[in-house]
């Protein structure tokens, strides 16, 4: 288990003398397949734990108001927008990120489908559409069209008309198929 102790600045405290000290938690989650525990204060959003706390940057800030899905990460298995989720709000729960998503340092077949399938144009909505397609792909692994639409309706793009989108998941999830179901 990893143990962290956040500067002031990454917990979310107060830092200016004389300041009021918010109430700390210390945090307990599976994250990325391995256990940790972070002190952290109660109003420190997922987003911000995730990429100042503990250094997991393909989570993006996008809209800030859980517009865009940029920031979507998987709680339990289930698409979550970290911009708008609190950390103490995972607290004993299992998260990932699209740097969990990876397969001993090398790309799943759903990013490697993405990837090769172009898409990701820019790159900066990737990681909330690969969260979100991995959900949808654990779920219901030969997914119809309008099933990837639905479940990937609240993930926005402005670099393409989402039809490569739907393309690299329907090549993931050809791929599992031919693999038996397997693969991230």
């Amino acid at each position: 288990m990893t143990t962290t102790t956040a500067t002031p600045a990454q917990a979310g405290a107060a830092g200016a003398p004389g300041a009021k000290k918010r109430p700390r938690t210390i945090l307990g989650l599976t994250l990325n397949g391995r256990e940790r525990e972070d002190l952290i204060t109660d109003g420190l959003l997922l987003l911000d734990y995730l990429r100042e706390v503990v250094g997991l940057t393909g989570t993006k800030q996008g809209c800030d108001g859980g517009e865009c899905g940029a920031c979507t990460v998987l709680v339990d298995d289930q698409p979550r927008l970290s911009c708008s989720t609190l950390a103490v709000q995972v607290q004993g729960r299992r998260v990932e990120t699209v740097e969990g998503l990876t397969e001993g340092g090398t790309m799943s077949p759903l990013q490697q489908a993405f990837h090769e399938s172009l898409g990701a144009q820019c790159g900066f909505c990737t990681p909330g559409m690969i969260t979100t397609a991995e959900a949808l792909l654990r779920h219901n692994p030969n997914p119809s069209v309008d099933e990837i639409k639905a479940a990937m309706g609240g993930n926005l793009c402005r670099c393409t008309g989402y039809v490569k989108i739907i393309e690299s998941v329907q090549v993931a999830a050809a791929a599992r198929n031919a693999q038996g179901g397997k693969g991230s």
